[in-house]
């Protein structure tokens, strides 16, 4: 029987949405899903026990800028000066040949430049907070960080929230489990599972 090629999953959404927490669920909990993140690049150094090709591809600046010149990503993002990550083409194209699903946890942008590339065979999926407020209670309840970091987040927040439109399917989390189980049915209508 011959190998069925992937597909690519997009998830993106504001910070405290809870896209993370259903991506893992997904990945976690149901394998018969093949998602499997890509391998990303960056030009930091390695943490702890990182290898080079198993967490990340670790490039210099200026190895990941020649990449960039020469249109080798499907998507890309200076965090800080010199501090890049990002998404080699040939690593979605080798992922997607082994059959594997390729999942994206990435920023509104990010999906919906990989979105426009890959057309039909990427579904770009927008987890909404069912409301701003909601999601400022989320982020306060997290504890992680400061007030000023916190509006800062809203702010970004309502911006990324703009782009809802632009995906293919949005889902509203005000409940965790339905939630989950709403993507996991999107997906797997998606993979013709």
């Amino acid at each position: 029987m011959e190998k069925k090629t992937g597909k690519l999953l997009i998830f993106s959404a504001p910070s405290g949405s809870g896209k993370s927490t259903i991506v893992q669920w997904l990945m976690n909990e149901h394998p018969e899903l093949n998602m499997h993140f890509s391998i990303s690049c960056t030009t930091r150094a390695p943490r702890g026990t990182e290898q080079h090709g198993i967490e990340y591809f670790f490039l210099t600046p200026d190895e990941f800028r020649s990449k960039i010149a020469d249109n080798e990503f499907v998507e890309y993002e200076e965090v800080y000066t010199d501090t890049i990550y990002g998404t080699l083409k040939s690593q979605v194209t080798k992922q997607t040949e082994m059959g594997e699903n390729v999942a994206f946890d990435v920023d509104v942008k990010g999906g919906c430049n990989i979105k426009e590339q890959y057309g039909a065979q990427a579904l770009s999926i927008f987890i909404q907070p069912p409301s701003v407020e909601e999601l400022r209670r989320r982020l306060v309840g997290r504890a992680t960080d400061s007030p000023e970091v916190i509006e800062q987040r809203l702010a970004k927040a309502e911006y990324e929230l703009s782009f809802a439109p632009k995906f293919d399917v949005v889902i509203v989390n005000d409940d965790l489990d339905t939630a989950k189980q709403e993507a996991l049915s999107i997906i797997t209508r998606f993979l013709d599972l």
